[in-house]
């Protein structure tokens, strides 16, 4: 979370100077590479301090290749779709997180079944992490056949790419402006969502309400099927109607529904007999704020920004705002629940943020739906 940000900016000026294409290329190799090493690390009973010092090494160039690539992503994708349709077409980017998570769950789960417990924790563990090289050897192969942004292309003919582009985003005062937009509003209230609605109530579930690890953990991926097509719905609503009453309406509705589900959840769990029924429909009704997010988000990037330093205003905001707001909310609702003796205390948390990024987008987020990319 910490280095993110710097790979943001590192990669985000690359990016805008020699490409989205090449850039997308480095960091998928970085991230790959990286997560390969992680199985092949030595133990502390093998080299010491040596072993964690490598692992905060790998751990570091996956988080500047996060950076780099989140963001990026954003701007190639929706550089390449056709107008009119950019919401709809981007928003497939925004599952890919959810994904990829109950991907790697479900690996864990099963190599937890097939393994001893001894197993697991001498060798089995290594496993994911050594059969990501096959994914990464089918990325390398799938972004070299992928072309140049078409805005890119045009820059580069008119001779108009940035030299400077960081510096150039913060001389610009409306690009300054809208990155701090980006940062407040839009990726903040993404972020807080995602962990209320994603992460926060599985812990919750099991550390609050006591459900078994296992039902816990089934009802949030419940709620994570729904959210896939519930993304790719509001990105089509974000075309239909503009982007900005569907990101409102996210984050007004995701700040007035935290402390209730919350509390329903700690109601209905906490019966003699828990309301599973209830507690997935509670699941669901955070589902929709952060999908009202998540769908019209990835469009939305790019459309703020002007081309030329595109790459670098949306990734450095973006993944700032994901590393100190989202980032530090595991640790600021666990301070704040242990602070005020309320497992519902850190909820304030999220809910005050998403407040904030309502007032802000209220008074100054744009419609940006129909912007031609190419200014």
């Amino acid at each position: 979370m910490i280095v993110r940000p710097l790979g943001a900016a590192l990669f985000g000026s690359l990016g805008d100077r020699h490409g989205r294409r090449t850039i997308f290329l480095v960091t998928i190799v970085v991230m790959g590479v990286s997560t390969f090493c992680v199985g092949l690390l030595p133990t502390y009973e093998q080299v010491g301090l040596l072993a964690p010092a490598l692992l905060l090494i790998l751990r570091l160039l996956q988080g500047l290749s996060v950076g780099g690539e989140i963001g990026g992503a954003a701007v190639y994708l929706t550089e390449h779709a056709p107008a009119g349709k950019r919401g709809l077409y981007t928003s497939v980017l925004q599952l890919m997180g959810p994904l990829g998570m109950m991907a790697s769950t479900l690996q864990i789960v099963a190599l937890q079944y097939l393994l001893s417990d001894a197993d697991f924790k001498a060798w089995g563990w290594r496993i994911p992490f050594l059969l990501s090289a096959v994914l990464l050897a089918i990325s390398i192969r799938s972004r070299m056949n992928l072309h140049e942004s078409p805005v890119f292309h045009q820059l580069r003919a008119k001779n108009a790419l940035a030299k400077t582009p960081l510096r150039d985003c913060f001389r610009d005062r409306q690009t300054l402006g809208r990155m701090g937009l980006l940062f407040f509003c839009i990726s903040a209230g993404g972020s807080l969502l995602f962990f209320s609605a994603q992460v926060y109530t599985n812990v919750f579930l099991k550390t609050v309400v006591n459900l078994p690890a296992a039902q816990a953990s089934g009802l949030v991926l419940i709620s994570t099927l729904v959210l896939l097509p519930a993304t790719i719905f509001c990105g089509w609503l974000s075309d239909q109607i503009g982007r900005r009453p569907v990101l409102l309406a996210g984050l007004i509705s995701g700040a007035l529904a935290i402390f209730p589900v919350f509390q329903g959840l700690l109601h209905y769990g906490s019966l003699p007999t828990p309301d599973t029924t209830m507690i997935a429909l509670l699941l669901l009704v955070l589902v929709v704020p952060l999908a009202c997010i998540t769908g019209p988000q990835t469009a939305t990037l790019p459309e703020l920004f002007p081309a030329r330093t595109r790459y670098t205003a949306v990734a450095l905001p973006h993944n700032l705002s994901a590393g100190w707001i989202g980032g530090m909310s595991p640790f600021m609702v666990t301070w704040l629940g242990v602070k005020f003796g309320s497992p519902l205390a850190g909820l304030w948390y999220p809910t005050g943020l998403l407040i904030m990024a309502a007032l802000v987008g209220l008074f100054f987020l744009p419609e940006v739906r129909d912007r031609p990319l190419d200014q």
